[in-house]
């Protein structure tokens, strides 16, 4: 492994790394709109928008999300719109993501006993008052593993968008290796620099659980 080739492959890698980040947590950030929008109207079963919801949920879910790229960014230009590979990146995964973001929160939600409703609705509180303060938070703290792993998904999931043309950090490792035959320290760095984005990830999540579980039950952090 050449030092001196790492070195000088590291300014390009961090501009690829800076476009993968800004693209990806664009994409977390429409994932999680899109999950929530999602997860309430399943929970609140509303009528005809839960059937949507459902197949959206399913469709993108059971497809590649290459497949969703490419008809994005390919398909959708024959139709009349014309989006940047950096949108249709970002949209992509924002699409993809919102699918098993749904599932995990409404899965916590379903988690909540129904009878925490009841017990609420005894002691005077109003539907938006139980929902907001009793079931709401429950359900967070219940989604977050979930959530978490979703998140991480997502940003490994970045590494398609080489396929629309994006200067990622697959497609700046391919190009180098393409180019000068570096394959060592083009992988190298590429892992190093996915490492650098996922684990912080991986280390908040784990703190915000135990913080959010250590509240829900005063102070107790026993893996319930």
């Amino acid at each position: 492994m050449d030092t001196g080739v790492i070195t000088s492959y590291i300014p390009i890698f961090a501009k690829a790394f800076l476009l993968t980040l800004k693209i990806g947590w664009i994409g977390v950030a429409l994932a999680f709109v899109t999950g929530i929008a999602g997860a309430f109207t399943l929970y609140f079963k509303i009528p005809l928008l839960s059937a949507a919801v459902k197949c959206y949920v399913e469709l993108f879910r059971n497809t590649p999300l290459l497949v969703q790229l490419f008809f994005i960014y390919y398909g959708l230009p024959v139709l009349g719109f014309k989006i940047s590979a950096e949108v249709c990146g970002a949209v992509g995964l924002g699409l993809l993501g919102g699918s098993y973001m749904t599932e995990s929160i409404r899965s916590g939600l379903d988690a909540v006993p129904k009878i925490q409703m009841e017990s609420a609705a005894s002691l005077g509180l109003s539907r938006s008052q139980t929902f907001m303060s009793v079931i709401l938070p429950q359900a967070f703290t219940i989604s977050v593993p979930g959530l978490v792993a979703n998140v991480i998904f997502l940003l490994k999931e970045t590494s398609v968008f080489s396929a629309i043309s994006l200067m990622d950090l697959m497609f700046t490792a391919k190009d180098l290796i393409g180019l000068y035959y570096n394959t060592t320290e083009s992988l190298f760095l590429l892992v190093l620099f996915y490492i650098a984005m996922l684990l912080p990830v991986s280390f908040a999540g784990s703190v915000i659980e135990k913080k959010m579980r250590s509240k829900m039950f005063g102070g107790r952090d026993d893996g319930i």
